[in-house]
């Protein structure tokens, strides 16, 4: 099942930034991962904001969920998701 998911990060200004600084070397890590095990699919940054756009291939919500909730930087996150079908007019190569 695919799923379009937003993150935006949301840094308290008090936080520790050598603290950050880890958490996302291990995100990173862990999203580098995820894309080549073929479950994250696609990320985009979005301009201007310290946000993503990323599309998940996973077998349910609860996947996904799992997934998003063991992002080392989930505790500072906004997320929004939104499930994905096929679309009828898709363009599949041919005619």
């Amino acid at each position: 099942m695919l799923f379009h998911v937003e993150m935006i990060i949301e840094i308290p200004p008090d936080t520790d930034p050598d603290k950050i600084a880890k958490l996302s070397a291990e995100e990173t890590a862990l999203a580098k991962e995820l894309q080549r095990s073929g479950t994250w699919r696609h990320i985009w940054r979005v301009v201007g904001k310290r946000a993503n756009i990323s599309i998940f291939d996973v077998k349910d919500a609860e996947e996904l969920h799992a997934i998003l909730s063991g992002l080392p930087l989930f505790p500072y996150m906004r997320i929004t998701v939104v499930p994905l079908c096929r679309h009828p007019a898709k363009y599949d190569g041919t005619g």
